[in-house]
């Protein structure tokens, strides 16, 4: 699927409760209408969520998901729409598991399980802690106030990235991107906040969709920090693999979300980053790990 560097778009987003609608089209089917706007190539996040969204239909709503597992079969058409075929692979006395098959144009571009699980009383703990917070997420500058004194290279990417998500972002220190662009090299970590632009309801699955929707956004970002190049340059080619999210309670994407990332190897041609949100109590909702090609263009 499209990084965020890759893509390009003249309109508003959608509302992400939109964005993230499926609608029912037959037994076990689910469709969607495209992104809309003047993407070609579709953003990874969408078809991850929107998949879920249609596993979770199927579903008791008493089990809420724990992990979703995905494959990027084929890179998704924005304008063209999508149809969700789910298999309800099993149904345990705690334990829900379902595939979906994502088609467009009559070929499969991504696939999905997802495993859902009826809340238990257990043992507790949590590692890692959420980083020392020195800031309110509301007092840290917007994407474009962060650039305000950028060269037009860098304020157009970030305009693109405010232009194409219904998201209000954050970050915390200096985008390796930013260092990228001015040849230098940088740790492959960054930590940036996120919540949706309007309140959303009481459902715990668009919620829960909303973060797997979000959990695709600059994560490989971080692979390439310490080469000091960026997804978007000439001699760069790149494309999400695989994706996995595991959810670990109940949380809430209209609420400020910590989410850390960084990529922990690269060679061969592929790349592997992780990422962890955090309420902004501290408590970790979702870890994410995520693999991809990362290629030099001849």
């Amino acid at each position: 699927m499209t990084d965020l560097d890759t893509v390009d778009t003249a309109t508003a987003p959608v509302a992400v409760e939109s964005l993230l609608g499926v609608e029912p089209a037959g037994a076990q089917v689910f469709e969607a209408p495209g992104q809309g706007g003047s993407l070609e190539r579709g953003f990874g996040g969408v078809v991850v969520g929107r998949s879920l969204r249609a596993a979770g239909l199927t579903v008791d709503p008493g089990r809420p998901v724990h992990s979703l597992h995905g494959h990027f079969l084929r890179p998704a058409d924005a304008g063209a729409p999508t149809r969700f075929h789910v298999t309800p692979v099993r149904d345990g006395a705690t334990i829900s598991t379902r595939q979906v098959v994502a088609e467009q144009h009559g070929k499969e571009v991504f696939l999905l399980t997802a495993s859902f699980h009826v809340p238990e009383e257990s043992w507790a703990h949590q590692l890692p802690l959420l980083g020392a917070r020195t800031v309110d997420p509301d007092s840290l500058p917007t994407p474009l106030e962060c650039v305000a004194g950028a060269d037009e290279t860098v304020r157009a990417w970030w305009s693109r990235l405010a232009g194409l998500h219904p998201v209000d972002l954050r970050f915390e220190g200096e985008l390796p991107r930013s260092a990228a662009h001015r040849g230098e090299a940088a740790p492959p970590r960054h930590r940036f906040w996120v919540r949706t632009r309007d309140p959303l309801p009481d459902d715990a699955l668009l919620h829960r969709s909303v973060v797997a929707y979000v959990s695709d956004m600059m994560l490989l970002s971080t692979a390439l920090a310490p080469h000091a190049t960026m997804f978007g340059a000439p001699d760069v080619s790149a494309a999400s693999l695989d994706h996995a999210v595991w959810f670990h309670g109940p949380l809430r994407a209209d609420g400020w979300l910590c989410y850390e990332q960084e990529s922990s190897w690269a060679d061969g041609g592929r790349a592997l980053c992780h990422g962890r949100l955090f309420t902004a109590s501290g408590r970790l909702v979702a870890t994410v790990a995520q693999e991809a090609m990362i290629r030099r263009r001849a």
